[in-house]
């Protein structure tokens, strides 16, 4: 799974590469028959939508479930990030969206940089997403949209969002997202929505600008997202709870890349629940909680 070329300018220039099918269907299996025990959970890392039972999304899968600790290893969604940054990796944050038939709600535009910079003081935008598609993705379903180039502009301002969705999210302004659309070629290609099976994959800049409707199909949109950090970019402060964004910073060891077809052997710390620690946050950042020490 070594980038291209070609695949690495591509990058540079839109801001994200999309892999159709990049996984199989037999693949996919063991993920998807997963998702709704998981779903069913009444925990804490589940957060539903706002007045409704449907989950929104699932955070740290990888520290409880099996399947999803193999996916969280796989060198087809790990290692291009490394080639990119040329460093080794670790586990920001991991989240299985699950935008259900006719409940799924909206994402407003916003990049994911600017979250990570202002709750965990991410020093730099050295970290990215890997998505994979647990169904099937079309025009319906609520497809992510992109803004292509938009990462060009580094963090761009944003609004902190408490009200519009279940979930806080640090939201760009619709004039700017009028101006980046334009600039990105307006009606002509200033927004992209990558579509496919079940099985493929993008790979999208931390300051990519994006955004998806909701789902008023009567098909699911469950994908996965692994966020991947550079170990040397690591958070400096836990202002959010350890299963939103986790606290350790270990570089990320593959597994090989028939891992979700065999057992592998795989660590699981919350397999019997999740621990006190996972829920403490402060607001004060290391250093300043080293120099008090």
């Amino acid at each position: 799974m070594k980038l291209t070329k070609e695949q690495l300018e591509q990058f540079d220039r839109e801001g994200y590469l999309f892999f159709p099918g990049q996984f199989t269907r037999e693949e996919m299996k063991a993920l998807t028959d997963e998702v709704p025990e998981l779903y069913s959970r009444r925990e804490a890392y589940n957060v539903r939508e706002k007045g409704k039972e449907a989950v929104r999304t699932n955070f740290a899968a990888h520290m409880y479930s099996k399947p999803f600790a193999k996916l969280a290893r796989h060198p087809r969604m790990v290692q291009p990030v490394m080639d990119l940054f040329d460093e080794e990796v670790y586990m920001h944050q991991f989240k299985i969206n699950g935008k259900m038939a006719f409940e799924g709600d909206v994402w407003q535009w916003h990049q994911d940089y600017g979250t990570w910079l202002n709750d965990d003081m991410m020093p730099t935008e050295r970290a990215m997403n890997v998505a994979i598609f647990l169904d099937d993705v079309n025009e319906y379903n609520g497809p992510l949209m992109f803004i292509p180039g938009s990462h060009k502009k580094g963090v761009v301002e944003a609004k902190h969002d408490l009200t519009t969705t279940s979930y806080p999210l640090w939201t760009v302004d619709n004039d700017l997202i009028a101006q980046l659309v334009e600039r990105a070629g307006g009606k002509n290609g200033g927004i992209v929505s990558p579509k496919g099976p079940a099985g493929s994959m993008i790979l999208f800049h931390s300051c990519l600008v994006h955004a998806s409707s909701s789902n008023l199909s009567p098909w699911n949109r469950v994908s996965v997202y692994l966020s991947l950090c550079a170990v040397s970019n690591h958070i400096r402060r836990f202002k959010r709870p350890e299963y939103i964004a986790h606290r350790d910073f270990a570089p990320i060891e593959c597994l090989p890349d028939d891992c979700l077809l065999k057992d592998y052997p795989v660590d699981l710390p919350w397999k019997n629940g999740l621990p006190a620690s996972a829920l403490e946050t402060t607001a004060v950042p290391f250093e300043e909680i080293r120099e008090a020490a």
